[in-house]
């Protein structure tokens, strides 16, 4: 019975269409930990695959020459076994270039390396090595996909696919992993007999997200409470001790990156740049830069453009739901065992979270939330906006611009709520005040439509009717 896909459909197409090229290609596959590389290579290329090699983790060159050899001598028949461990990365390729050489293979030969950071560490001699077995072998041939893979985003950006060593402008195809959205979350679990309604399987991506490894946590049969209660608070729940593995795993002196993450968790209106800065108590610097940009890159934070393209002022935020759920309900946490999600979800702290969470669901799943407006075919930019207040003026904060080249801006109002949301005679004073507020300190002469974003609508009254121009329930983040 032939593996079974769920989503990745762009790139399936892609790895699909390289079989088909009358070239060598050489590709950077890289997204965060868990969500699938491995799993959308193997399965893709299961019959193109002749060679495939997984770095080791924290071990040294030795190690992983021998490991490489083990793994190539089983590809090579008995009387051809490689009996010495060799020196050097480059004697290793010549072994591989060898068997490959000599193969009888219908059609392309995936050469697949996964892993790939944990193989070229400093002064291995790996990536050079690497640079030779492209440059002056497979690069000559038409049959080879060399596909290499890693967790480590950052790192593949800046030594592969914008090296400016040997493997500048190497690279024919990049294809960067992003978790599953709420549509293919969904059909994931649908693909495993796990059919919930959809407020549950929101609950379940505000705590897991979009990552298929932690989706396998999902039982048949089980409330989104029961599994949440059982994958981060019983004794061998899987996301209850994922948090430090998962960053140890992807970053050099990860408490760093660990450190930025935890300020914007206490943070999840987001901060600037010199805000975040001074919160994590970091220096203007590359050092910076870079972490900021591997957070980024690897998906577990967001920068949004403020209204007017001031980069200084551009907003970061948290925007993987695993690392807010654990600093907020696990760390730290005494309470633990049978039970406790239960509990916890009935707090106060829940529901303010939870607003924040489904908040962060809905800047991702902009291109959902377009289709429902009916605008997906129009021009937009999204950004963000706020307006700190004084003794004199209200501030006003709005997270979710679509700024629109039809001369609208849709001024996106996020609410989660267990049922119809409802607003008050009170919030909408603080709805007017957004939007009078924006209009000043913008200047901006475009339509204006309060768009309300809620889990289950809203509420029909005077104030709904006078303010509101159009509402997205949360089916629409469904979408494909």
């Amino acid at each position: 019975m032939a593996i079974k896909l769920i989503g990745r459909e762009k790139e399936q197409a892609l790895l699909k269409e390289l079989l088909t090229t009358n070239e060598s290609e050489f590709v950077a596959l890289y997204g965060r930990r868990r969500v699938g590389k491995t799993f959308l290579a193997e399965t893709v290329y299961q019959k193109e695959i002749v060679f495939s090699i997984t770095g080791l983790n924290k071990v040294g060159k030795g190690l992983q020459l021998e490991n490489f050899i083990n793994v190539l001598n089983t590809k090579l028949g008995k009387d051809d076994q490689i009996t010495t461990t060799p020196k050097s990365w480059l004697t290793a390729f010549n072994h591989l270039t060898n068997y490959l050489g000599q193969l009888k293979h219908k059609g392309k030969m995936v050469v697949f390396i996964d892993e790939l950071p944990w193989l070229a560490t400093t002064k291995s001699g790996f990536l050079s090595a690497l640079e030779n077995f492209w440059n002056g072998w497979a690069n000559k041939r038409t049959d080879i996909i060399l596909l290499v893979c890693g967790s480590a985003a950052s790192w593949m950006i800046s030594n592969v696919v914008r090296s400016r060593g040997g493997l500048h402008n190497r690279i024919t195809r990049r294809i960067r992993l992003l978790p599953f959205n709420l549509y293919e979350t969904e059909c994931y679990l649908k693909s495993r007999n796990i059919h919930l309604e959809r407020y549950d399987i929101l609950q379940l991506y505000m705590v897991m997200g979009g990552i298929p490894h932690y989706l396998k946590e999902v039982r048949k049969g089980q409330s989104a409470t029961q599994v949440i209660d059982e994958a981060c608070f019983s004794k061998d729940g899987l996301l209850r001790d994922e948090f430090s593995s998962l960053y140890e795993g992807l970053f050099n002196k990860a408490e760093r990156y660990i450190n930025v993450v935890q300020v914007l968790a206490k943070n999840p209106k987001g901060l600037n740049r010199s805000e975040l800065m001074k919160a994590a108590k970091l220096s203007s610097g590359g050092t910076t830069t870079k972490i900021f940009d591997s957070l980024e890159e690897s998906g577990f934070i967001v920068k949004y453009l403020p209204v007017g393209k001031n980069l200084r002022l551009a907003l970061y935020k948290l925007s993987d739901p695993y690392s807010a759920f654990y600093l907020k309900f696990i760390a730290n946490s005494r309470a633990n065992g049978t039970g406790t999600w239960v509990k916890k979800s009935m707090g106060a702290s829940w529901k303010s979270w939870s607003g924040f969470a489904f908040e962060s669901i809905c800047l991702a799943h902009v291109p959902q939330i377009k289709t429902a407006l009916k605008i997906g075919g129009i021009y937009t930019e999204e950004s963000s906006w706020r307006k700190t207040g004084t003794n004199k003026e209200t501030g006003a904060q709005i997270d979710l611009l679509i700024d629109r080249n039809d001369n609208v801006i849709n001024i996106c109002e996020i609410k989660f709520a267990l049922d119809e949301f409802t607003i008050t005679k009170k919030y909408a004073e603080v709805l007017k005040n957004k939007i009078s507020t924006f209009r000043k300190d913008t200047k901006s002469k475009k339509t204006l439509f309060l768009t309300m974003i809620t889990t289950f609508g809203v509420t029909e009254n005077q104030y709904a009717t006078s303010l509101v121009q159009q509402t997205i329930e949360m089916d629409a983040l469904f979408m494909v």
